[in-house]
């Protein structure tokens, strides 16, 4: 089941389910200490894939003003390898169109995930950069 809910709509047990897992993928699997919890999370949308009321997959929608994006993709360690990365973004970028039409989507892209995001329309719109010592590349989508 896809679930979305701003901050403000999250229980405090599915808040917790949801940083637990993002520190769990971005500091600790990728050994990358920064701060993961930041201040979009006060005004951000959770798009979240839950089963048997376990939190699977995760992305969060930051609206940027002059154009939307979404980031902190995961997929839970113990769910990996069928296919719930790609359902998770396909359900993230459904919400963006319905919430934000004909908006742009901008998004920073691990680099080794560009061939990932080029299969659902984005294009690669700069050179490949470290960012916390990861290379990643800004990517967009437009619906022209």
């Amino acid at each position: 089941m896809i679930s979305v809910k701003s901050t403000n709509e999250l229980s405090p047990k599915e808040l917790i389910d949801i940083l637990k897992a993002r520190v769990a993928v971005f500091v600790v699997e990728q050994n990358c200490p920064y701060q993961e919890v930041d201040d979009d999370d006060y005004n951000d949308l959770h798009v979240r894939l839950i089963e048997n009321g376990n939190l699977e997959a995760y992305t969060r929608i930051i609206d940027k003003g002059d154009h939307i994006t979404f980031g902190r993709v995961l997929v839970v360690e113990k769910y990996r390898k069928g296919g719930l990365g790609a359902k998770i973004v396909g359900a993230t970028i459904d919400e963006i169109k319905k919430r934000f039409p004909n908006q742009p989507i901008q998004i920073q892209a691990q680099a080794y995930l560009q061939e990932f995001y080029a299969g659902f329309g984005f294009k690669a719109i700069s050179n490949v950069y470290l960012e916390d010592n990861i290379p990643h590349l800004d990517m967009l989508m437009t619906f022209d």
